[in-house]
């Protein structure tokens, strides 16, 4: 199925398995190089979903890594008093400049796992032309893609690739990732050897769009996976909705960007997605 909803017809001119592979390979390359990119800085909003909770945030890339300001919970607009709370945890945020160091170190550390990975991609599957169709901003090409035996991972993060098939759709003109969907075909070991595993029938989709001037970024991603560590099983049941993305001045520190958020939307509403 294709973005938006609409079948993949049959392209009778089809990629022989190595243009298919060669392609893909292009389009991650310019993944790669693009999630690395600092000079284009965005705001926008985030609405993420999971069975206990509903919160939209607005969201401000900076140098000193990203801030947020929860403007809504359950799609609704803050109370007064949700709203001092998170007015103080701001405060908080101003007065301890710790905090957000620490939080820059930890999106740098889910930043080299997500590099690792994208890395690895090119090598770790075989990819199979599956038609064209049609996405939201033009043509794409669809690609099935199915574990390489002979791709070894290196580290226990990158082993749940060896189990896992699926489809990816790239835009040919840009050379960009569309829609990536992946399924979990078997139990995997994942982050903590015989103590963790993800059971099998889990399954990931992120999908992506030229968000304005030529910047593509993430503008959908659904996770469901049932992570097992001891006795204890997570479910993960999320999804995830970024809206209205808009640049914002290169450099600016966190502290500048509370201000921005406290300013106003920018004409941007409160509840996206409704």
């Amino acid at each position: 199925m294709a973005p938006g909803g609409k079948s993949a017809p049959t392209n009778a001119a089809a990629l022989t398995p190595i243009e298919a592979q060669a392609l893909v390979e292009r389009a991650l390359a310019t993944e790669l190089r693009t999630v690395q990119d600092p000079a284009h800085p965005m705001r926008y909003l985030l609405h993420k979903t999971s069975p206990r909770l509903t919160t939209t945030k607005e969201i401000l890339e900076t140098r000193d890594g990203d801030v947020a300001r929860l403007v809504a919970l359950f799609d609704r607009p803050l109370s007064e008093a949700e709203e001092q709370q998170e007015q103080a945890r701001l405060d908080g945020l101003l007065s301890d400049p710790g905090r957000q160091r620490h939080r820059k170190q930890s999106e740098e550390g889910d930043m080299g796992i997500v590099l690792r990975l994208l890395r690895m991609l090119p090598k770790a599957y075989l990819y199979q032309y599956a038609g064209s169709g049609t996405g939201p901003q033009g043509n794409v090409e669809k690609f099935t893609f199915r574990p390489n035996s002979n791709f070894s991972p290196p580290d226990l993060e990158s082993q749940a690739l060896t189990a896992m098939t699926g489809e990816i759709w790239i835009d040919a003109a840009q050379e960009r990732v569309v829609r990536l969907e992946g399924h979990l075909q078997q139990d995997t070991n994942y982050g903590w050897g015989i103590l963790g595993k993800l059971d099998k029938g889990g399954w990931i989709v992120i999908e992506q769009a030229d968000a304005g001037g030529g910047q593509w970024r993430i503008a959908r991603f659904k996770m469901r996976m049932d992570l097992r560590v001891l006795f204890k099983t997570r479910n993960i049941d999320t999804a995830e909705e970024m809206t209205r993305y808009e640049p914002v001045p290169l450099g600016i520190n966190y502290k500048q960007a509370i201000q921005m958020l406290r300013a106003g939307s920018g004409g941007m509403p409160a509840q996206p997605g409704r």
